[in-house]
């Protein structure tokens, strides 16, 4: 079929997504929550800093500046009288639909997943100390940016949270995850939210994680966009989107990853992208690669290996890839055309990086060809009319669905970002 020919079916994409029954008290708990610093270490970073609604769920940049930063999204700013070390080494995950059951694996090296193998059905890095209580993997993962100390814990001796994280205690009575517990059960406002839920209960950190989880689940529930309501018969796409469809489903090979309604298979996948930022090496580590899966399972067939993405909304949560190495759509999709390519002539004004005084941002040119040759995709050409018609659809799968949005104020008096 040809790139002017009408798309004259709808593709196959299995069973329709699966959703939990909201509870809107929880809900509304898990909004406060959300939005409200005291859950950092120096209680200055809320959840919502870095996967914020203004941001499409995420924060506008390729790599974030998390705790010690000011502001919001591409304005965020260091703290001069508290500078962070470095940049957070990958880009913020947008959250649209994450409540939807067959969402089992999380970050974008799936260092955290539903494994019903191990004791609490979650494998995590934590292992075998990771403690009862959550109720998903959605809710799990929500909890471990509060122990990251460029994220929301802070460095080092900052405050009682990043001592303890530094110190290894987690899960244990003087843990992070018991401090944190314990700042929220402090605020009057919070210990009556949660004993109407759970009466009689304490408030542990795995419950808070829970309500977090089921305000995501519900407020980024995204499944009404243009193609949800073409795939409905209930209308039709633009006809270069229609076109960009018959592409992404044909000829371009798009849908061999991106598939399924949410366009990911939920595996790993190496596609040549650039290394730019920090890394995700260990600080004893004289290297800043970011070898992807690999760092989870040490296969070597892993290396460079990341989450397929999965694309509601993508128009909304530039830039991309794990490390946000692409500002636009385009961008990225001509990446996936001829990565070795991309990779040898990539510069750093590709990125969206906030201004961050001697950070080492370089994309690793000693690893290129490394990267390169772990690629699992083949040089394709595609027109420059076929390119801008996958943007085209990449664009009808926009459904900004926000619900409860951005409260005005939370139970701890702190500032919320707005």
């Amino acid at each position: 079929m040809s790139c002017g020919s009408v798309f004259a079916m709808t593709p196959d994409l299995g069973p329709r997504p699966v959703y939990p029954e909201p509870d809107m008290a929880r809900i509304t708990l898990g909004q406060l929550l959300f939005y409200d610093p005291i859950l950092s270490g120096n209680r200055t970073v809320s959840c919502a800093t870095c996967h914020h609604p203004k941001h499409g769920t995420s924060d506008g940049v390729s790599l974030a500046i998390g705790d010690g930063g000011i502001g919001l999204g591409p304005a965020r700013r260091i703290d001069p009288d508290n500078p962070p070390e470095q940049r957070i080494p990958r880009n913020a995950p947008g959250l649209w639909n994450l409540g939807a059951t067959e969402f089992t694996v999380f970050f974008h090296d799936g260092r955290l997943e539903q494994d019903a193998n191990e004791p609490n059905g979650l494998r995590t890095p934590l292992g075998m100390q990771m403690p009862q209580g959550f109720q998903s993997a959605l809710a799990a993962q929500a909890m471990f940016p509060v122990l990251s100390p460029d994220e929301m814990a802070g460095h080092y001796s900052e405050n009682d949270v990043s001592k303890a994280v530094r110190l290894g205690l987690i899960t244990q009575d003087a843990g992070a995850w018991r401090i944190i517990a314990a700042r929220v059960a402090a605020i009057p406002a919070y210990r009556d939210h949660f004993a109407a839920i759970l009466p009689g209960q304490e408030i542990t950190f795995a419950e808070i994680a829970n309500m977090i989880a089921d305000f995501i689940a519900f407020e980024w529930r995204a499944d009404n966009s243009p193609f949800d309501q073409m795939m409905a018969g209930q209308g039709v796409l633009p006809v270069q989107a229609q076109q960009g469809m018959e592409l992404f489903y044909g000829k371009a090979g798009c849908s061999s990853c991106h598939s399924g309604w949410f366009q990911t298979d939920h595996a790993f996948h190496a596609i040549g992208l650039p290394q730019i930022g920090p890394g995700k090496a260990a600080r004893f580590e004289n290297h800043s690669r970011d070898d992807g899966r690999l760092r989870v399972t040490g296969q070597a067939g892993d290396a460079y290996a990341f989450r397929t993405p999965p694309l509601r909304n993508v128009a909304l949560t530039a830039p991309y890839g794990h490390n946000g190495a692409f500002a636009t759509l385009e961008g990225v999709v001509r990446h996936h055309l001829d990565p070795a390519a991309s990779l040898q002539g990539y510069r750093l004004e590709q990125a969206v990086l906030p201004t961050f005084p001697g950070a080492v941002d370089d994309s690793q040119i000693g690893a290129r060809a490394e990267i390169a040759a772990a690629s699992d995709l083949q040089p394709m050409t595609l027109e420059d009319a076929e390119i801008a018609a996958i943007v085209a659809f990449l664009h009808s799968l926009t459904d900004p669905a926000e619900r409860l949005g951005v409260p005005d104020q939370v139970p701890s008096g702190l500032p919320v970002d707005q």
